[in-house]
């Protein structure tokens, strides 16, 4: 009895994925990579699904390297990396051709560094740049020191490829039947064990 309620919750389960009662998903992922004279990043993100009127999803998550360094985290939206006060990131991506505001990103990596790469609209020829900021830290953009630099880079996001809407909806339909045969399983062997009794 108990295999047949969790049966049942399971084809509720599924059967609400594929009649579109159950929340859709609300994150994509990137892959992502810059580098630069003495830089080399990579790894991902996590965004909202749905991006604003300009283009733009918000950064939720990055997990990567920076020169060997692990990433340890996300720089806070409307903050700004230490050392690199008071330029605030936006923590923004986008599929344009400009895929970094002029705010970008920030993050802190395992050797207590942070990095801030953006668009530089500001420059003869826009591109993007990198600020990195490492110990000892000084706040204040002005206070940039030997072991810190602003270079430019060359940088990329692309959103990883998802299974399509067809091959989703198979594995539910797939998943529904499924369930169905384990429900008349049950049944057929309730069925085969009232004649076991009919004949003992």
């Amino acid at each position: 009895m108990k295999n047949l309620a969790l049966s049942a919750i399971a084809l509720a389960t599924t059967s609400g994925l594929v009649f579109g009662t159950m929340p859709a998903a609300s994150a994509l992922s990137w892959n992502w990579n810059y580098s630069g004279t003495g830089i080399e990043a990579n790894g991902t993100f996590t965004t909202n699904d749905t991006p604003n009127d300009l283009g733009f999803y918000l950064i939720t998550g990055i997990t990567g390297t920076r020169n060997g360094e692990t990433i340890t985290g996300l720089q806070p939206a409307d903050t700004p990396i230490p050392g690199n006060e008071p330029f605030n990131v936006d923590n923004l991506i986008s599929l344009n051709s400009q895929q970094l505001t002029g705010d970008g990103f920030g993050y802190s990596t395992s050797g207590g560094n942070y990095s801030n790469p953006f668009f530089a609209s500001f420059l003869p020829t826009p591109g993007y740049l990198e600020v990195f900021s490492a110990p000892p830290i000084i706040p204040g953009s002005e206070n940039l020191g030997l072991e810190d630099s602003e270079l430019p880079i060359n940088f990329s996001a692309t959103i990883i490829t998802v299974p399509e809407p067809t091959s989703i909806l198979s594995l539910l339909i797939l998943g529904t039947l499924g369930t169905f045969s384990v429900l008349k399983g049950h049944k057929l062997s309730k069925f085969t064990q009232k004649k076991l009794e009919k004949v003992s």
